[in-house]
């Protein structure tokens, strides 16, 4: 028996009547879904694996975007960060940009709020970047290929895009500031070691006399100085500076305020002239608003007499062999302050068994949980008390009491100290 033949009216006809069966468009729709579910599988599974394998956020934000485009099809795309830390409520944004090869790169001026598009855009697509319920971006599509624009699936996976690659941007981002973070603590580990290192590493040896000198910064590194300085077989020159200010750019100052003094003390000037000068030198070579205080003197260990000058300096402490407390009180302001200024000097004897004690407001300004000050008074009490303790054990009686007075409160300013002592 022969077998039909359909005619082309009849497949017409048989065509018409699968596409008009619901149950067969479902199948039909469905294998669209599957095949479109492991495009997109296939799509994450690739991002995952290219981000994952990165350090670099400018990288990892890079290949987020040009994935993005090419998976929504769409002409451009821009990941916006959201800067936290900014106090500015309208945010500062860190822009990655990527468009397709053909089209001009777009430069929207859309923000969070207030959006304006740039006439060029003809659709646009922005899902957020959430961490905890906290935003930290936006990627935005812009420009869908072909007439229609974005459609509910684009949006929905660009949404999982989104939440696929905000945590790495952000661990990418924390990588990084702890690198830089690490860089830095470095550098001001070799800055406190090189200003360490412009220090006297050794206290000067002059028959009769002890002389040590210490100081403690406040942070990695400080404003304070101290310095020794030999003039001539019978003149030491010994000075202690205070810089404004805390942390490196006051530690360069004091390196160049110890470099400006030492030049001038090598001349052979007398301690006024010294400061005059230097003072004049900072003048002309910092700025207004930075200053150095410094006491500035001279020992004459042949005619046992101190000469001094203070530049807006804390007064210091002599005390004589019967414990008679003393403020050298001679003055002047800050050094840097002025062009001109007509400085003090004056010299008193140095006989045995005075102590001297020079130090910075970091020792008489350390305060307490009640903010209550160490003061002048309590440090003069200490010096006369504790004077027998010799020049290097004289320093660590008050450190160690400036310290038992502040307690857990933190050291707020350097603490330097300079002690001379005549024994015989």
């Amino acid at each position: 028996m022969p077998e039909p033949v359909l005619s082309k009216t009849d497949d017409v006809s048989m065509m018409q009547s699968e596409s008009s069966d619901p149950a067969i468009q479902s199948l039909r729709d469905e294998a669209v879904r599957l095949r479109r579910a492991v495009e997109e599988l296939s799509i994450l599974n690739d991002l995952a694996r290219t981000i994952g394998a990165s350090l670099d956020s400018q990288q990892i934000m890079d290949t987020i975007v040009r994935r993005s485009v090419r998976a929504v099809n769409a002409e451009q795309g821009v990941i916006t960060l959201v800067d936290h830390q900014r106090r500015d409520p309208q945010k500062t944004f860190v822009r990655v940009m990527d468009t397709s090869a053909e089209h001009e790169r777009l430069r929207p001026t859309e923000h969070l709020r207030g959006v304006r598009w740039d006439e060029s855009v003809r659709s646009v697509l922005c899902v957020p970047m959430m961490i905890k319920s906290e935003l930290t971006g936006v990627l935005t599509v812009y420009n869908k290929k072909g007439a229609s624009g974005f459609t509910e699936d684009d949006q929905r996976l660009l949404a999982i895009l989104a939440a696929q690659s905000a945590q790495v941007i952000e661990n990418a981002r924390l990588i990084e500031r702890e690198r830089q973070l690490l860089k830095i603590q470095e550098e001001l580990r070799l800055a406190s070691k090189i200003q360490m290192d412009l220090l006297p590493k050794t206290s000067p040896e002059i028959p009769g006399y002890r002389l040590a000198g210490k100081t403690i910064p406040a942070q990695v590194i400080g404003g304070d100085y101290f310095d020794f300085l030999r003039i001539d077989d019978h003149r030491w020159a010994f000075c202690l500076g205070d810089v404004s200010g805390k942390g490196l750019p006051a530690s360069l100052l004091m390196a160049s305020t110890q470099a400006t003094v030492r030049g001038q003390a090598i001349n052979g000037l007398t301690p006024v002239e010294c400061v005059a000068r230097s003072s004049r030198l900072l003048y002309e070579t910092t700025d207004p608003e930075k200053f150095v205080t410094l006491f500035f003197g001279i020992l004459d260990v042949r005619e046992h007499r101190l000469c001094y000058a203070n530049a807006g300096h804390e007064h210091p402490y002599l005390i004589d062999p019967t414990g008679n407390v003393q403020r050298l009180a001679a003055g002047g302001i800050a050094l840097g302050m002025l062009e001109d200024f007509p400085f003090e000097e004056d010299c008193v004897p140095f006989g045995v068994g005075s102590t001297l004690v020079v130090c910075s407001d970091g020792i008489t300004e350390a305060m307490d949980a009640t903010a209550a000050q160490f003061g002048d008074e309590r440090l003069g009490m200490l010096v006369r008390e504790r004077r027998q303790a010799g020049a290097e054990g004289l320093i660590e009686e008050i450190v160690r009491a400036v310290r038992w007075h502040a307690g857990e409160t933190p050291q707020a300013d350097d603490m330097t100290l300079i002690v001379i002592q005549r024994e015989s």
